[in-house]
């Protein structure tokens, strides 16, 4: 099999916010923006790399999911525990550094794990964790 990763699913509850995070303080381009109001999708990446992409989407669109499950994704929204992505970046501490400046929620400031390698977070406006690892 040839398979690549193309798309990863995050949610979002406040499009204009979600991005304004992605395009300005990470740089992602912007690929599309289908939708209205809060019920948008939007597709951003790393430029220079048209086929690897993040759709941020309203997370309870979906109308096989329950109230219940709604309530839940709400919770667990509020609590960023239900979403999250690893980015990855030569420079490390210029990242963060750049990231920070923009007021974005620091979670970890750049560490080195025990398991091996050196990191930082932050936090989306979804409260979604966005880990960005060095790469050596």
């Amino acid at each position: 099999m040839d398979l690549t990763i193309h798309t990863s699913f995050l949610p979002h509850e406040d499009p204009d916010a979600s991005l304004a995070f992605y395009r300005d303080i990470l740089g992602f381009e912007v690929r599309s923006d289908v939708g209205q109001g809060r019920m948008r999708w939007i597709t951003v990446g790393p430029a220079g790399q048209p086929d690897t992409s993040i759709l941020l989407a309203p997370p309870a669109a979906d109308p096989g999911i329950s109230e219940d499950e709604r309530r839940t994704i709400a919770e667990m929204m509020a609590k960023g525990t239900y979403g999250w992505i690893l980015l990855a970046t030569r420079d490390l501490d210029g990242t963060f550094d750049k990231v920070q400046a923009q007021d974005a929620e620091v979670v970890q400031e750049p560490t080195e794990q025990p398991y091996g390698v050196r990191d930082c977070a932050f936090r989306d406006p979804a409260g979604n964790l966005v880990r960005v690892q060095e790469v050596r």
